[in-house]
């Protein structure tokens, strides 16, 4: 495992030091090129993007073009899935996107690996590495390289969220748990509590219990006036 960097990148200030540290470990690594993207999801209108990356200048309108994102078949991946996935150019050709693997090869797009970690509260934060030839043929450093890739992750989602997160929560707040917020948001996106349970893989019991107590929490009468509360302090976007 690699030493350092995991805790370093906490301790980033601003968005310039987080970006130096994503591109420090990628490179102790073995890898060149970086993206760490913050989504936001929204109950009204479109997800917000907030990406660190060191992408080449000239590759960076065609990397961040949203069209682009909605077919390159790593991206669908980690919309997806939580596991990571390491590509190459059969990726791209097995979902007949073999041009597009062409086009950003040429920018040191080879190969290259991808997670995504999906978190309460509609967000989501993405992590790619990426270099110009093949990732280790070795299967031990391979694990190795991909458990450091999902250890560092976990810190830099934090550190994401506290740099690049416009708006506090309100330091009054009550405390949720990460279940109550997330059946609180999907009532706000007009979810019924069967539709709750079922999203969230629980009994549509508990997803009545966790909203009560959401609500009970936030002083509310109803789940309305929850949703609304928890928008104004902060707690939903």
């Amino acid at each position: 495992m690699l030493q350092g960097g995991f805790s370093e990148v906490l301790k980033s200030r601003n968005r310039d030091e987080f970006q130096g540290e994503l591109v420090a470990f990628t490179r102790r690594l073995g890898f060149e090129t970086v993206s760490a993207t913050l989504v936001i999801d929204h109950m009204l209108g479109e997800a917000e993007f907030i990406t660190v990356d060191n992408t080449p200048r000239a590759f960076k309108e065609s990397f961040q073009n949203p069209n682009k994102g909605r077919r390159d078949p790593v991206m669908q991946h980690c919309k997806r899935r939580s596991v990571p996935i390491i590509w190459d150019q059969a990726t791209y050709v097995r979902d007949g996107m073999g041009e597009m693997w062409e086009e950003q090869a040429r920018f040191g797009y080879n190969s290259g690996i991808a997670l995504a970690l999906h978190m309460p509260e509609g967000r989501h934060f993405f992590m790619g590495v990426d270099r110009d030839r093949p990732v280790p043929q070795d299967s031990v450093e391979l694990t190795r390289v991909v458990a450091d890739l999902q250890l560092f992750a976990v810190h830099a989602q934090d550190a994401a969220q506290r740099i690049l997160t416009p708006g506090p929560i309100d330091p009054s707040a009550p405390s949720l748990t990460p279940r109550e917020l997330e059946a609180l948001r999907w009532t706000m996106e007009g979810k019924t509590a069967w539709e709750v349970g079922d999203v969230l893989g629980i009994a549509e019991r508990t997803a009545v219990l966790h909203v009560s107590n959401a609500t009970h929490k936030l002083g509310c009468v109803n789940k309305h006036q929850a949703v609304l509360k928890a928008l104004r302090l902060g707690l939903l976007r």
